[in-house]
């Protein structure tokens, strides 16, 4: 079967990401840059330390521009210097807990940083697709048991959640007022997990983090239900959604969930078990008992119109994803080359 991701489409294309400094941002790149794409990112410093970007020398494999998406004027620039032909935006405040203390922060990035993104593609030639990474919590969330389609209502409880469905939004009405060469769609993934984030208030860095310091796992929302899947799998759709709308345009440009199958949406406690007992670590968790901002308890994502009109498919189930995320980790505590690492991962995706 004809692969929805083409490598060959891929090499010599000039790609302008977004957020390439970030978790989901440096697997892109790596990605990209292994099918021979020219790539061209442009974020600020690496969100932590170690970082995935600095730990695979993702700077030696790209043009990197290191700058703010809240600055129209150096995005602008960038992008037209870049003459690039596709851009996919990444570049976000991403954590719910973060958007409770900054959420002026979180909507100046979420919201105006889309805004620049579009205001600059429209006055750049030559960008022919543009694919927006949001969120699924950009729904507006009612507890429901079956998954969220993408003509369901956005909304968003906290700052982080309303100010995704808020960019999804601003790309609506770009694309309806402004765009005509240009064909722009928004995706909207589930929980990403892998090898390479280290991100503060997320469970698998907390996980990995309490493994290598010998101490329980403080875990919040023990029956919190979410879509996990490992970041390689929305990749694979951002990919196949660029793709389309490069070679297809119109019938793509419209809005896309990229989640896990259903039966791989589980609780945040079945999640540490698996990983702890995969990890070999004794020390278990425990239920940090404590006072927390709201987040959602079932969050599920429909994905039936990627699979019917994409072609996209899961590839690797929640137990593969863990390993996936196990064997990067163990890699590198065992100072691998972690590049090649991630490219082996890749590939062994595609493989299936």
């Amino acid at each position: 079967m004809k692969p929805i991701v083409n490598p060959s489409f891929w090499r010599g294309k000039k790609v302008f990401i977004t957020g390439h400094t970030g978790f989901k941002g440096s697997w892109l790149s790596l990605w990209l840059h292994h099918m021979g794409a020219m790539v061209t990112g442009y974020s600020l410093q690496p969100p932590t330390s170690p970082s995935m970007f600095n730990v695979c020398h993702v700077n030696r494999l790209v043009k990197s521009v290191i700058a703010d998406i809240r600055d129209y004027q150096q995005l602008h620039t960038a992008m037209q210097a870049s003459e690039s032909d596709i851009v996919i935006h990444m570049a976000a405040q991403p954590l719910v807990r973060d958007s409770y203390r900054n959420p002026v922060e979180t909507y100046a990035i979420n919201v105006m940083g889309t805004v620049h993104v579009l205001e600059a593609v429209r006055s750049t030639r030559g960008i022919k697709a543009v694919v927006n990474v949001t969120t699924d919590k950009c729904y507006e969330n009612k507890e429901w048991v079956w998954g969220y389609r993408e003509h369901e209502a956005l909304g968003g409880y906290d700052p982080y959640s309303s100010s995704k469905a808020c960019s999804e939004l601003v790309t609506s009405s770009y694309r309806q007022s402004f765009f005509s060469n240009a064909y722009i769609a928004t995706a909207r993934a589930g929980n990403v997990i892998g090898g390479g984030d280290w991100a503060s208030d997320r469970l698998i860095p907390d996980c990995i983090r309490a493994f290598e310091e010998g101490r329980h796992v403080r875990i919040r929302n023990p029956h919190s239900i979410r879509p996990w899947q490992h970041v390689l799998e929305p990749l694979h759709g951002y990919l196949a959604l660029a793709q389309k709308l490069f070679e297809e345009g119109e019938p793509y440009a419209s809005s896309w969930n990229f989640g896990p199958n259903e039966n791989d949406a589980k609780p945040v406690e079945w999640i540490v078990e698996r990983l702890c007992h995969k990890y070999g670590n004794t020390e278990g968790y425990e239920i940090d008992a404590g006072s927390h901002p709201h987040e959602a308890n079932y969050l599920k994502l429909d994905c039936s119109q990627a699979k019917a009109k994409l072609g996209w498919h899961p590839q690797w189930e929640l137990e593969r994803a863990l390993e996936k995320v196990v064997e990067w980790f163990r890699a590198y505590r065992d100072n691998q080359d972690m590049g090649r690492v991630c490219i082996q991962q890749i590939e062994d995706y595609m493989r299936n």
